[in-house]
């Protein structure tokens, strides 16, 4: 039976399947903590060692090289721990910074994060340096890039930056957004309600999201800054998935992580539905079938698959014989 990726994607590029939750941390006890609840909850999020703000001033090099050695170790069980790097305004650092993780663990990285572009040609130049530095060290793989739009510069060029190589999540950062209009926007407005409900910030992560989904990218959502009121996360994501489209969202707290999971989860019922589907058409050979009176074809079977890999990477249970079928 051919594997729904090479039957459904053949000569194109499918939509990435990613964790719908990454959880940021700046220091090594901070990493170290966010392993362990890897190894605690399972492969369902992504750990984001930070450079940028996590680094302190002048030992931007020895943090750095201590990422790359949690990269590396035994700790980074699922190897599911991105970087982000330092902005384009610090040449010196954030190139250190790449070459730094791309030598010492660029077969291990998960992802780089762009902070803070200003305009498209910086992060393309970023890019590149990025993919030259990788070449140079003699890595196969792209490294998936994730930029952080919360400029006006970079939300006006959004449509740009969303066609660039390699790249794989545009992250709306709401705080340093709402800095930049002076005041415009109440500080307020970084909490719920007012966060979904401002009409600059609505237009704002709606044109973030509709950049990504129509590039192949992953819109991923800012924080809530609520840290420990589980219920309001766990609002937020599920008003950020469903009412603005975004994929994934970021945890900067413990019981963020499973706020998120839980509210960004496809439903039970229609996964149940989307694998019988799938079974259904690979048994047909992928042509079109009729599923409880309604029609099927490839078009659909995209949308079902991409539903089915999201419920298993948030811990979904899936039927034995669905897991044999695509993820033995």
């Amino acid at each position: 039976m051919v594997h729904p990726n090479d039957a459904l994607f053949a000569g194109e590029k499918p939509f990435p399947v990613i964790p719908s939750c990454e959880h940021f941390a700046g220091n090594e006890k901070m990493i170290l903590k966010a392993f362990s609840f890897q190894k605690e909850k399972g492969p369902v999020f992504d750990v984001t060692m930070d450079c940028e703000d996590g680094a302190p001033t002048g030992q931007e090099k020895e943090h750095a090289e201590m990422i790359v050695r949690l990269l590396n170790s035994a700790e980074n069980e699922f190897k599911m721990a991105g970087v982000r790097i330092h902005d384009y305004t610090h040449t010196a650092h954030w190139k250190q910074d790449a070459e730094i993780v791309i030598n010492g663990a660029g077969d291990k990285v998960t992802y780089i994060t762009i902070p803070k572009p200003t305009k498209w040609e910086q992060v393309a130049e970023m890019i590149d340096y990025i993919r030259n530095t990788a070449s140079k060290a003699g890595l196969k793989r792209e490294i998936p890039i994730h930029v952080l739009i919360e400029t006006h510069g970079a939300l006006r060029d959004v449509e740009k930056i969303a066609t660039l190589p390699w790249l794989q999540v545009l992250d709306f950062g709401l705080m340093d957004f709402i800095s930049g209009h002076h005041g415009a926007i109440s500080l307020s407005n970084m909490k719920s309600p007012g966060q979904f409900e401002h009409e600059l910030l609505r237009r704002a992560k709606a044109n973030v999201v509709a950049a990504a989904l129509s590039n192949g990218v992953i819109p991923a959502h800012n924080v809530t800054l609520d840290l420990k009121n589980y219920e309001q996360t766990k609002d937020d994501a599920h008003t950020a998935r469903y009412k603005f489209g975004f994929l994934r969202m970021w945890s900067i707290y413990p019981t963020q992580i499973d706020a998120i999971v839980e509210a960004m989860k496809p439903d039970h019922s229609e996964v149940a539905k989307a694998v019988n589907i799938l079974v259904a058409a690979q048994d047909a050979s992928w042509g079109p079938i009729q599923y409880e009176g309604e029609l099927h074809d490839r078009a659909t079977y995209r949308g079902f698959w991409t539903m089915v890999q999201r419920a298993r990477l948030s811990g979904e249970s899936l039927p034995a014989e669905a897991v044999k079928r695509w993820f033995a």
